[in-house]
């Protein structure tokens, strides 16, 4: 028996074109302006948030200068980031392309790279071979060398808002056949966190519940289960003083991108949530289940020198900082939950 191999959802609705990008019309019109006018730079430098498409749009661009598939090659800047790698690079640049004006070289996560290697890239990036566009993609360009970044053009993604991420999943699940109204495309597209990727991820482990119609408040049940049991496995580290713990669970949490301000605003909910239970306002809690609700209970009256007033004045005092702290929001997450714990 033949099986048709399954496409995740977030693959298969990957724009494949310019006029499908969505919510980046002033970077879209850029490049599209500079391949008209034929002032086409020789390397790029696309930043923007995980999930908002900088290279779904590197290879739109590649292909929109002229290049076949063969002549667009990806590089993982996380898994192939040292010296040698980058030297296997600068051999490979010289060769022509196959059936191609241009070879375009995207480097993904490329601060990502060593310090050695990101030296060595340096000589080839400012002068390549006429052949040759580089565009090097990232996260967080403030890590990249200022001599590598100072010899791109900088274009930065802007992070979609969650009407465009709602718009896309409204969509893909038309085109699914499946029913999805706009307030439940929002809550979703507002758990993504800025991502189109994440957002269209989430839509897909909802779609895999529901049958022709995904309802709104299974949505508001199953996504903020998924949440809650993160920020309660982090209470409860804190309440039992396990460091070790809350450092497991940041790590994730950062290394899966998600927004630190919002996670940190759902542990204050959770401390005042847990005020509520010291002072027998259970009935006061709202937009949550009853087993999330009995779990707050349980630990609150289990840990009651914890989640008190103190320690919520605590988080809410600190919350500017974290807004404020940007690439290191997590690592003050981090920090405030270990005062806690050891007080």
């Amino acid at each position: 028996m033949k099986f048709d191999r399954y496409i995740a959802l977030y693959r298969k609705y990957r724009p494949d074109n310019f006029d499908d990008v969505y919510g980046q019309e002033r970077i879209v019109s850029l490049l599209q302006t500079q391949i008209a006018q034929n002032k086409i730079s020789h390397a790029y430098l696309f930043c923007g948030g995980r999930g908002t498409g900088k290279t779904t749009t590197a290879r739109i661009f590649a292909k929109a200068v002229g290049c076949n598939d063969e002549d667009i090659i990806e590089i993982d800047g996380a898994s192939n980031r040292g010296i040698d790698e980058i030297r296997e690079l600068r051999e490979a640049v010289r060769t022509a392309p196959f059936s191609s004006k241009y070879k375009v070289y995207i480097i993904d996560e490329a601060h990502m790279l060593t310090k050695e290697a990101a030296n060595a890239l340096l000589k080839t990036l400012e002068e390549p071979p006429s052949h040759v566009i580089f565009i090097l993609a990232t996260t967080d360009p403030q890590k990249l060398p200022k001599t590598i970044s100072s010899r791109c053009q900088i274009i930065s993604l802007e992070e979609p808002s969650v009407d465009f991420i709602s718009e896309r999943l409204l969509h893909i699940a038309k085109k699914e056949g499946v029913g999805l109204d706009e307030d439940t495309a929002k809550i979703i597209a507002n758990h993504g966190n800025g991502s189109y990727r994440d957002a269209i991820s989430l839509l897909e482990q909802v779609l895999v519940q529901s049958d022709k119609k995904i309802e709104k408040e299974f949505v508001k049940n199953y996504l903020g289960q998924v949440e809650f049991d993160i920020v309660y496995d982090l209470v409860e580290a804190i309440c039992k003083k396990d460091i070790n713990k809350i450092a497991k669970i940041i790590n994730k949490e950062e290394k899966d991108g998600k927004d630190a301000v919002k996670f940190f605003d759902n542990v204050i909910l959770f401390f005042r949530n847990g005020l509520l239970v010291r002072a027998k306002e259970e009935g006061l809690i709202e937009n949550i289940s009853k087993e999330n609700k009995e779990k707050i209970i349980s630990l609150t009256n289990t840990h009651p020198t914890i989640i008190n007033s103190q320690n919520l004045l605590t988080l809410l005092s600190n919350h500017s900082l974290i807004k404020s702290a940007g690439k290191n929001a997590w690592t003050g997450v981090f920090a405030i939950a270990v005062t806690i714990a050891k007080e």
